[in-house]
């Protein structure tokens, strides 16, 4: 879990969790926040290369969760630009999403918590 001011990207313990049981099984992840579609606007965690990103997506950061390989965490840049005063944090609820993540068979779904970024984090990504 990272808590630096510096960070766009988190995640709860839970949800650290679930990644680790998650790539016991998949191997190395990556979210894509959803824009629409399949499940509203939910984080899609996708085993790397089930995923393609490319030039319109925009890398917010990598969650360190210890014991497994950093999560890089991508949003479409036209989304970003709605989301580039947020912060986001990865949480895990109870239920079953309607999309393609990974964790739907478990029974839990990612869910994306945000608050404004702080002063302090505006400044350190050119905001203010």
């Amino acid at each position: 879990m990272t808590d630096s001011p510096a960070t766009r990207v988190d995640v709860t313990p839970a949800a650290a969790d679930m990644l680790r049981r998650l790539a016991a099984v998949h191997g190395p992840l990556l979210f894509h926040q959803s824009g629409g579609c399949c499940d509203g606007s939910a984080p899609m965690c996708f085993p790397v290369g089930m995923f393609r990103t490319g030039g319109s997506d925009v890398l917010l950061g990598r969650l360190a969760v210890e014991g497994i390989d950093p999560v890089p965490v991508y949003m479409s840049a036209s989304q970003f630009e709605y989301w580039k005063f947020t912060h986001l944090t990865i949480d895990l609820v109870d239920g079953r999403g309607s999309g393609f993540s990974v964790e739907a068979p478990e029974g839990k779904r990612f869910l994306l918590r945000s608050r404004m970024l702080s002063d302090a984090e505006l400044a350190a990504f050119g905001l203010v």
